[in-house]
């Protein structure tokens, strides 16, 4: 209690009068501007004060955030950290922190302990307030830059000067210094600071994992740039360290001829089910040669050999509702066996950037197939693509065609006269569309205006009928009639159980039966997913309604509708395993589940002939799984190697350098 009143006092201890300066950064999210930081920075007797406000409005919501931080002068040594509000929608934040000689004094919650404690260490509350990690690089660099840094409450970061970035500015060259954070949220930070240590741009992610960016106002028209040059660094860290591996190199080097064969597992034709067992497979220039028998396929002189006898052989699996948000993305879903994601929305620059670099081979990661996201007007809209006439619609639609995207996604607030626009034209343009049932509109009436796909199992309830439990009438003609026209009209639906399933979890039950392999997952995501779910009171009341969800996939699986598997993000890579595993507990066999993975996928994104089989002629994605997933879904888990393109990747060097703890 007593360092409580010392930190009152310590806040309190400055006058109106004395010197200050500020800084205003604005907030992004989906590179929409969705709200600003403002420090206030003030030199007393007690030292310099940082009074910080944060607030931002995601999709309709306001995430408000207050802090103070007091440092020594000159050498930014950390006196008291006071940090109070939310951190997202759905996450709350209240930490006092003291340090006083060799001991701290911390509040996190409702928990207030002292501690002795050893320098260098920094209080920190997360990703925001950004301010904060401006002051702890001040103190990074006078402490003489070291790789590490403890941090309060809990946790460590490792920081490094990544170079130098020139821009344009008011015909001037601005020189800003880049440097890299890892451990305070997952994966990477970039940070970009001028000469005098402000500043300038904080690439992060936010407390829900989405990724979220601060720009010092005056340079806001450069956020664009940063963003792309941020995606190229970050997967250009992760090839680095693939190529310094040795495990990989040798992993990935091929044969004479640049052959590869891998000998002895059991190969699964995913379309049909039938099994070679003690197969070939030959692998020349990043296609599949030949498929077959011992007998049938001989290994040609100098290939190099992958042997898999006890393994079974699958075509690489496909997550076909992808957010992929950060770099470390790149490396943990190939780990997992995903080797193709649907890309469902994303910042333009970014995940432009982000494909470029793996196809170019300087970055690590799955193919990504782009669907451009469009959104309507309104304080709930997402993202700066938005269209509120079908003329604005045309022209976003052309956009995402010239650059490469081949699908559209709609999403929530988008006007049915623009629904069709966007549809009309897409389809016109050869892309396809998928997304979320607008606002206002139902099912039937987003198909009816050109809706190729729907995302979310949840646009599927409103088409059926209800019981007075707000649950499925299977009796009722209405629900055979929504099954049917939904089967009618070849509609795709991507149900992201996975999301419902963690969404309604208690937050007093263990995680790990949904993920088997969450304590490997790096400790921020770790702290961000167990405190997901809801109150057990609530969480009850919701497990017959993800029940009927089970069963609307079921249904719609019997019915013959095109069911693919999507995560929309979850945890990274897992979450596809789960979803499969979820589509068995619904009823569907292990062969249908993988099918949702494989070939479904690549047949309604038209890449059939390219992807989603073991077929002569497709692309070499491929994963050797230790176990059969046809007897067990379970043991798709058990990814022993995978390869994509015809190179060969080690799942557990890629949940290293993604910072997994295996």
């Amino acid at each position: 209690m007593k360092k409580f009143i010392f930190l009152l006092l310590s806040l309190g201890s400055y006058s109106a009068g004395m010197a200050q300066d500020s800084a205003r950064f604005f907030l992004h999210k989906f590179a929409q501007n969705i709200g600003q930081e403002v420090y206030y920075r003030t030199i007393g007797d007690s030292g310099v004060r940082y009074t910080v406000h944060f607030k931002f409005v995601d999709r309709g919501q306001a995430v408000p955030l207050e802090a103070v931080l007091t440092v020594v002068p000159g050498n930014y040594t950390p006196k008291s950290l006071w940090i109070k509000g939310k951190t997202s929608r759905f996450s709350t934040i209240n930490d006092s922190i003291v340090l006083h000689g060799e001991s701290a004094w911390e509040r996190v919650g409702d928990t207030a302990y002292e501690h002795k404690m050893r320098e260098p260490a920094f209080p920190v509350g997360g990703y925001s307030p950004g301010t904060v990690q401006m002051v702890l690089l001040q103190y990074w660099k006078k402490r003489g830059r070291p790789a590490h840094l403890r941090l309060l409450p809990a946790g460590a970061v490792s920081i490094s000067s990544a170079g130098y970035d020139t821009l344009g500015f008011s015909g001037q060259r601005l020189v800003l210094e880049r440097t890299v954070i890892n451990g305070l949220v997952w994966g990477n930070e970039l940070v970009w600071t001028d000469q005098a240590g402000g500043l300038v741009c904080l690439i992060t992610n936010d407390a829900e994992g989405d990724k979220l960016e601060m720009m010092l106002d005056k340079y806001e028209f450069l956020l664009p740039e940063l963003i792309g040059r941020a995606a190229t660094y970050g997967m250009q860290l992760f090839a680095a360290e693939m190529k310094g591996s040795a495990a990989a190199s040798d992993a990935g080097a091929l044969g004479h001829g640049g052959l590869l064969a891998i000998v002895g597992g059991k190969v699964v034709d995913v379309a049909t089910g039938e099994t070679t067992p003690d197969a070939v497979v030959l692998i020349g220039n990043g296609k599949i040669r030949k498929v077959g028998t011992k007998a049938a396929v001989a290994v040609p002189a100098g290939a190099k050999v992958i042997h898999a006898e006890g393994k079974t052989i699958l075509p690489g699996l496909w997550d076909m509702h992808a957010h992929f948000e950060q770099a470390e993305w790149g490396p943990a879903y190939l780990a997992a066996g995903v080797t193709t994601v649907r890309d469902c929305g994303n910042e333009f620059n970014y995940i432009n950037a982000v494909k470029r670099a793996i196809d170019e081979g300087v970055g690590v990661g799955p193919h990504i197939l782009k669907a451009g996201i469009i959104d309507g007007p309104g304080p709930l809209g997402l993202g700066i693509i938005r269209a509120s006439t079908p003329q604005e619609a045309v022209w976003a639609v052309r956009r995402y065609k010239d650059s490469g995207f081949v699908q559209i996604k709609i999403y929530s607030s988008v006007t049915p006269p623009v629904l069709k626009a966007i549809c009309d034209e897409a389809h016109r343009m050869g892309l396809t569309v998928t997304g979320h049932i607008p606002e206002g509109m139902n099912l039937q009436q987003g198909v009816d205006s050109g809706m190729d796909m729907v995302n979310h199992i949840q646009y599927v309830g409103p088409m059926l009928a209800r019981t007075k439990d707000r649950l499925t009438d299977w009796n009722d003609p209405k629900t055979a009639a929504g099954l049917d026209f939904i089967k009618e009209h070849g509609t795709v639906i991507d149900p992201t159980l996975g999301v419902f399933e963690l969404v309604f979890r208690s937050v007093k039950d263990s995680i790990t039966g949904m993920e088997p392999a969450f304590a490997t997952l790096p400790p921020p995501l770790q702290e961000l997913f167990v405190n997901t779910g809801m109150p057990p009171a609530l969480a009850e009341k919701y497990k017959a309604l993800f029940k009927d969800m089970e069963k609307e996939v079921k249904a719609l699986y019997d019915r013959g509708v095109p069911i693919v598997a999507g995560t929309d993000m979850g945890f990274p890579g897992y979450s596809v395993a789960r979803e499969l595993e979820l589509y068995v507990d619904a009823g569907l066999t292990p062969l249908q589940a993988l099918r949702t993975a494989t070939v479904v996928p690549a047949l309604v994104m038209k890449q059939a002939g390219v992807s989603g089989s073991l077929l002569p002629g497709r692309a070499a994605d491929i994963i050797l799984v230790d176990g059969d997933p046809l007897h067990n879904i379970h043991d798709i888990r058990r990814v022993k190697l995978v390869i994509k393109d015809g190179k060969v990747y080690d799942p557990a060097q890629l949940h290293r350098i993604a910072g997994f703890l295996k």
